[in-house]
């Protein structure tokens, strides 16, 4: 049996137009149906961090600690801090466990401005993210974080989408769905329900597989 050796196989962003169109019954004919059907992948792309988590756009990032500061301006395409460790700047081999606060735990905090090694943080997930900490840093420690990011944009029709090959399907379903809703109507219900099955079947894979240890509980009964 013959096999092909490779296992490169990816689509441009082109190529995954093309083959929405084609689910719709339609084909590509200008540069306009190009031009729109790029756009709806984009807002595609900005519904999957409505849906949970793509690990393959988490990475390790850091921000350098200013003494007496207890607000940073974070990079804008932060999407979350799915968590986050402090290493102070006397003892860099210790990462020491923060833990998260919400909006209103941190509006409730009665002095923000007591400086010590910070334990806390909040988030504010504005258009430019807001990272503020509790108590604030007295000293140029580093916040270690990993963050949940945009995808990136589709770009150039050459381009291949910032996607693992697994959700290849889900993207391409997603966006006939999406066309439908403009080009091909009587479609819209049977593509809808090809794409929340793709995008099912690629999420549950798309995990962090652990071990996990069940002790039982015993006691007196």
């Amino acid at each position: 049996m013959a096999l092909s050796g490779t296992t490169t196989f990816d689509l441009t962003i082109e190529e995954v137009i093309e083959e929405a169109y084609e689910r719709c019954g339609l084909s590509v004919r200008s540069g306009f149906d190009l031009k729109m059907a790029r756009r709806s992948m984009n807002l595609l792309f900005a519904e999957w961090a409505n849906r949970g988590l793509n690990l393959w756009t988490i990475e390790q990032r850091t921000q350098t600690l200013t003494a007496s500061t207890t607000s940073y301006d974070l990079d804008t395409d932060l999407v979350d801090i799915m968590s986050a460790v402090l290493y102070e700047a006397s003892d860099t081999t210790v990462d020491k466990q923060l833990d998260r606060l919400s909006r209103a735990e941190y509006l409730h905090i009665s002095k923000k401005t007591t400086e010590a090694t910070p334990t806390q943080f909040f988030l504010e997930r504005s258009i430019t993210p807001k990272l503020y900490l509790y108590p604030t840093p007295n000293a140029a420690d580093t916040f270690k974080y990993y963050a949940l990011t945009r995808l990136q944009d589709a770009g150039d029709y050459t381009n291949n989408a910032e996607v693992p090959f697994r959700f290849l399907p889900s993207l391409t379903a997603g966006l006939a769905y999406y066309l439908a809703m403009k080009k091909a109507p009587d479609r819209i219900q049977l593509l809808k329900a090809s794409y929340e099955d793709e995008w099912q079947r690629a999420a549950a894979e798309d995990s962090t597989r652990t071990s996990v240890n069940l002790v039982p509980k015993i006691g007196v009964m």
